[in-house]
């Protein structure tokens, strides 16, 4: 099969979907793999790296998506990309298509069958191609978080893990999956009070694993009012997977934080967990409501592109791979649970009751 990887088009989106190893494999097996010029060199990949293994450049968007019969990508198409996109493309990347309604119509337009990392869903419910980005995002959350608190940043001024004769920081985390397990273990690491909320017991018991500083407790609405009140940053990691997300802290909620906290919404990509939140890109990050800062960036793993596509390329490839290979991949029910769109039709259980 031809395999088409084209640029990453969102604002500062530094990832490559396959790293030039992961290329190199698919070429053995007999495959035509296409990178358009210059994909992988934000995640620090040079063409010459990709072409000594096989390696196919195509000169622009274009030309790739002409040769590309499976197109692997990171992020969802933006409008640069949808205008190459046909209907006889088998289209593989995140989608998020809960937010994005006219994204959802364009795609279901062109006719092409979608399947969406994010609800490649194993019989057991994991997430796959979902974990390594979660758990970037999670660790990415804190670290941007503790950046914000600074007062030159227009932060109150806080040391999250604290010292000697000070407060520690409060950290409060929603959702205790892949992302919020990963912002709750670095919170704790570095010192914080850290109180994460989670509905499955098995999960609040492994947050309690991570050290006395942290405590878990049932999302009732008077506790997360309370619990966000004296928080200095908050993470928003709720995930249904395939929907919108729930929204589990309000403006009034917020309106109790002191000036100067910090909001992170991990979950934007689907709407956002927090009802205050609105999409944002890496070149305009935040913003302020009710005196708090938001962070909202849609692709946060973007940011460290070297660590996020060898982490991607490591998640996808045995996907890739059964892709590539015929319709067989119609019997791999985990694929099939993928499928968002196909032949101008919705397809996915959580997008049926979509508004386009």
């Amino acid at each position: 099969m031809r395999i088409g990887v084209p640029k990453e088009t969102k604002t500062l989106e530094g990832r490559v979907a396959l790293v030039p190893a992961a290329a190199g494999d698919l070429v053995k097996r007999g495959h035509e793999v296409w990178l358009e010029k210059d994909a992988g060199v934000k995640s620090g990949f040079t063409d010459e790296q990709y072409t000594q293994l096989g390696v196919k450049i195509a000169v622009d968007a274009a030309q790739l998506y002409e040769k590309g019969q499976l197109i692997v990508k990171v992020k969802e198409p933006i409008a640069g990309d949808l205008k190459h996109l046909r209907k006889d493309h088998l289209l593989f990347c995140y989608l998020h298509l809960a937010a994005e309604p006219e994204l959802t119509k364009q795609l279901l337009d062109i006719g092409l069958t979608g399947i969406a990392f994010e609800t490649v869903e194993l019989p057991n419910g994991d997430l796959p191609l979902l974990a390594p980005m979660s758990v970037i995002a999670g660790k990415i959350a804190v670290q941007v978080g503790t950046h914000l608190l600074h007062q030159p940043e227009g932060g109150k001024g806080k040391l999250l893990g604290g010292l000697p004769s000070t407060e520690r920081g409060k950290v409060v985390v929603f959702g205790a999956g892949q992302a919020g397990s990963a912002s709750a273990a670095l919170a704790a690491a570095g010192g914080s009070n850290v109180v994460v909320f989670e509905m499955r017991q098995d999960r609040m018991d492994q947050m309690m694993r991570l050290g006395n500083n942290v405590t878990t407790l049932y999302p009732y609405a008077d506790v997360v009012a309370r619990e966000v009140a004296s928080a200095d940053l908050v993470v928003g990691a709720v995930l249904v997977t395939g929907a919108r997300a729930p929204h589990v802290l309000t403006r009034e909620m917020l309106k109790g934080m002191q000036d100067g906290s910090v909001v992170v919404d991990i979950s934007i990509d689907q709407g956002g967990c927090f009802e205050t939140s609105r999409p944002t890109t890496w070149k305009e990050p935040t913003y302020v409501e009710e005196g708090v800062t938001h962070f909202c960036v849609t692709n946060m793993p973007g940011a460290v592109p070297q660590t996020s596509s060898q982490a991607i390329c490591a998640a996808i490839l045995p996907w890739v791979n059964k892709l590539a290979s015929g319709d067989a991949w119609r019997q791999n029910q985990a694929l099939v649970r993928g499928i968002n769109v196909e032949g101008g039709k919705l397809v996915h259980p959580a997008l049926q009751d979509m508004k386009l």
